[in-house]
């Protein structure tokens, strides 16, 4: 039921239109997941960290929608699906995790989506820094200082932003005291002055 895989740097995890058969805990590493459209354009849709799972895009389906490649050398344990449901299905405490664990996840997704059509570049940059911050101190890491295992045009790409303004954004926030960049290593200095950017252009 549970078999842990490595990926190696930029290696897929699973490409769209592969067979759903399992689900995928990080263990040690960070993945992208990307959406490709018919032009031939891709769109960044996610990252996953340690202690988050991969694979949900494939549940309803039975087939993933995107494709998911380790930003780093990376580790999973890989979740047989069909043996979850089953051990789920004479554990009731396991299944109403794992429907919790699922219902998070699509939320969370969910609601960065809906947040980012409404924002500005500034506020963008800013719920995504914050978002990170957030994400790394749940899984107990520090949520002031992180590496970013992400190019600069990756997170455009997610964000919905080109390079040119996302490097400038930094630059200004920098500036501005909230934060100390040091090629991928961010230190949050004012993490109070980041939310409030998320308000003030609404002010």
């Amino acid at each position: 039921m549970f078999n842990r895989l490595r990926v190696r740097r930029g290696a897929s995890l699973y490409r769209t239109g592969d067979r759903f058969t399992s689900l995928y805990a990080v263990r040690k590493g960070f993945f992208k997941s990307l959406t490709l459209f018919e032009n031939g354009r891709d769109q960044v849709t996610s990252f996953a960290m340690p202690g988050e799972v991969l694979g949900m895009d494939g549940i309803g389906p039975e087939r993933h929608t995107c494709n998911t490649v380790a930003l780093e050398d990376s580790e999973v344990c890989a979740i047989s699906f069909t043996g979850l449901q089953e051990l789920a299905h004479h554990i009731p405490s396991l299944q109403r995790q794992v429907h919790r664990m699922m219902g998070r996840e699509i939320v969370r997704e969910h609601g960065v989506m809906l947040q980012l059509g409404s924002m500005n570049a500034d506020e963008r940059v800013s719920m995504f820094l914050l978002n990170l911050s957030r994400r790394f101190a749940a899984h107990g890491y520090s949520p002031a200082k992180f590496n970013l295992r992400m190019t600069r045009e990756e997170i455009g790409s997610y964000l919905g932003l080109n390079l040119e303004t996302v490097s400038r954004i930094f630059s200004k926030f920098e500036e501005e005291g909230l934060l100390k960049v040091q090629r991928k290593i961010i230190h949050i200095l004012d993490g109070a002055g980041l939310e409030r950017v998320m308000g003030r252009h609404r002010d």
